[in-house]
């Protein structure tokens, strides 16, 4: 029996405690001595429908809310010798994992699109043709911001049959914006807005932040109708967390909590237009005839059974067993530190795992438990049983504690969040967190 503790004194604080989108968190990572040799462990993987990303470091500016793995202190010797490692990376690693097939492509960041073009047809190539991913058969995602998608990059990315594009905008009100550290204007990203859906692109997803000083329910409420005008298939809703080490951390400001009557109000909204909640952050909007480049008999990616190779300083890969990366860093010193280690990587360094954590029996449960309950798939406990052999009841006898404070109902086989339960998906998911996991990330120094 598997121990989850204190649900109810939990559901009784803030909804907004973490951050909770992946299991385990990056700062329960550590060195792995002695470090893994990849091509052992991929061996035992099934490869045949892996997620590949890949990490692009670089953003024209750092906002005050970012606590993500980018930098703005580069020129463009350093972006050459960044993308030369990642290619380096790229080719030890299609040796490691030999016979692969890849299910999906994304380029993440810090801003992928601010790369100059001839980079970012590097980064299209490594993945096609050092990696082997058919970029003609498979979903390709990347990020974009409002001053790097310009025409001649969003070209690009068509012509290698990108499908959907991410920008994150955060609010179409320019005070919200200003506060938040952040260089853009409502025109501009207006544009921006406008010459990708000329584009043609099949998704388009839109992030905005709710929380953000001086916003209140109502403005909040604008920027949703501001982007509804884009009909984007996708929208997040981020609300905000203020993290140690960034631009907002830094400051002495109290924060109004208007973050829930904002999720309500802008859940409420995207509903009677038409969108379907996909979790507690995300929010897709589907018509007939649409769809990715997926075609029916292309290998569907399962987050919580396949793997993903991450490319890049700050990417992360994924097998059953184990999670791994380099180190992490929200500093500009630490950032520019490790950043410089991995440039001045040797070739056969990329054959081992240095960082990360090892799942354990139990650690794989808990992740595929909570990558299923906190999306609208919802727990299959059929699945659970042939995945792992075991009842997930037996497991963990307290999940009968989320049906019992109305966060969840179980519908035969299936245990799915309620709408309240969705709201308390960032606390559901800490509540998951096993005692060790939560014991290293208290632990960990940000640097």
């Amino acid at each position: 029996m598997l121990t989850i503790k204190n649900l109810k004194s939990k559901i009784a604080q803030s909804p907004y405690q973490a951050y909770v989108y992946s299991y385990p968190h990056k700062t329960a990572y550590r060195p792995l001595t002695p470090p893994v040799y990849l091509p052992e462990l991929w061996a035992q993987q099934d490869r045949q429908a892996l997620f590949l990303y890949i990490h692009i470091p670089f953003c024209e500016m750092r906002c005050g809310f970012c606590n993500l793995f980018t930098t703005v202190s580069y020129n463009e010797d350093f972006m050459n010798q960044y993308v030369h490692t990642l290619h380096r990376q790229a080719q030890r690693m299609k040796v490691v994992l030999g016979d692969a097939s890849f299910a999906r492509f994304a380029i993440g960041g810090g801003t992928p699109t601010q790369l100059p073009i001839q980079h970012l047809k590097t980064i299209l190539n490594i993945a096609e043709n050092t990696m082997g991913a058919n970029l003609q058969e498979i979903p390709i995602s990347v990020e974009v911001s409002p001053e790097t998608a310009t025409e001649d990059k969003l070209k690009l990315l068509r012509s290698h049959v990108v499908d959907r594009v991410s920008i994150g905008v955060q609010s179409f009100i320019d005070s919200e914006v200003l506060a938040t550290q952040r260089r853009q204007s409502t025109t501009q990203v207006e544009a921006t807005l406008t010459r990708i859906k000329e584009m043609g692109f099949p998704t388009l997803n839109i992030d905005l932040i709710y929380g953000l000083p001086g916003q209140t329910v109502n403005t909040w409420l604008q920027s949703i109708q501001a982007t509804l005008r884009f009909q984007p298939e996708e929208i997040y809703l981020y609300p905000l967390y203020v993290r140690s080490l960034t631009g907002l951390g830094r400051t002495d400001k109290e924060w109004d909590d208007i973050r829930l009557a904002c999720y309500r109000e802008g859940r409420s909204l995207l509903l009677s237009k038409g969108y379907t909640q996909v979790s507690m952050r995300m929010f897709q909007r589907l018509e007939e005839g649409q769809g990715s480049n997926l075609p029916s008999s292309s290998p569907v990616y399962c987050c919580q059974a396949d793997g993903m190779i991450g490319l890049g300083c700050g990417a992360r890969s994924y097998t059953d067993t184990l999670h791994y990366s380099n180190e992490y860093a929200v500093g500009a010193k630490g950032i520019s530190k490790i950043l410089q280690a991995y440039i001045q990587t040797v070739d056969e360094s990329f054959d081992y795992a240095h960082y990360g954590f090892q799942l354990n029996a139990e650690e794989q449960r808990r992740r595929y438990i909570l990558l299923s309950l906190l999306s609208d798939e919802g727990l299959n406990c059929a699945s659970y049983r042939q995945q792992f052999d075991s009842e997930v009841y037996a497991d963990f006898p307290e999940f009968s504690e989320l049906l019992a404070f109305n966060l969840a109902i179980k519908d035969e086989d299936i245990l799915q969040l309620t709408e309240f339960g969705i709201e308390r998906s960032d606390i559901i998911g800490t509540w998951l967190f096993s005692e060790k996991v939560q014991e290293l990330m208290q632990d960990y120094e940000l640097k």
